[in-house]
């Protein structure tokens, strides 16, 4: 089992303040005869449905000598896991769960904007401190 974010636990507790159940810690996903780790698995049940929102969280703490690295590395796995799960699990929608300070850092900047414009990615926005959601970008 690979290593945890540093930023793990802060996550995990902000998505439990948000209400959401932590169901798999790591989620782990098999793909041929490979085992694969996404950091969390998470269902909100919704009070007029049977079946709730799921999702699966990669949290990345983008503290390497590059932001850009940090970028292309997380990116890559995220393509990697997001293309696994939507055969798995079509009805889970993956997050990459990121510090305030890396969405102002590098996807308030043309390098991030445009993998949001082009919808490449789904975010998760979280205040580290205070260990909270602080938005979601689909």
């Amino acid at each position: 089992m690979p290593a945890r974010d540093i930023y793990h636990n802060a996550v995990r507790n902000a998505l439990e303040k948000d209400s959401w159940q932590i169901t798999k810690d790591p989620f782990l996903i098999k793909w041929g005869t490979r085992d694969l780790y996404i950091d969390l698995g998470a269902e909100k049940l919704i009070a007029a449905e049977k079946s709730g929102e799921k999702i699966a969280v990669e949290v990345k703490s983008f503290i390497g000598a590059s932001p850009v690295t940090d970028l292309e590395n997380a990116l890559g796995q995220y393509i990697l896991y997001y293309d696994i799960l939507t055969r798995l699990e079509p009805d889970r929608r993956l997050y990459l769960a990121i510090r305030q300070e890396t969405y102002s850092e590098l996807f308030q900047e043309p390098i991030g904007k445009i993998l949001l414009e082009n919808q490449r990615l789904c975010l998760l926005v979280f205040d580290s401190k205070r260990e909270v959601i602080l938005q979601w970008i689909p």
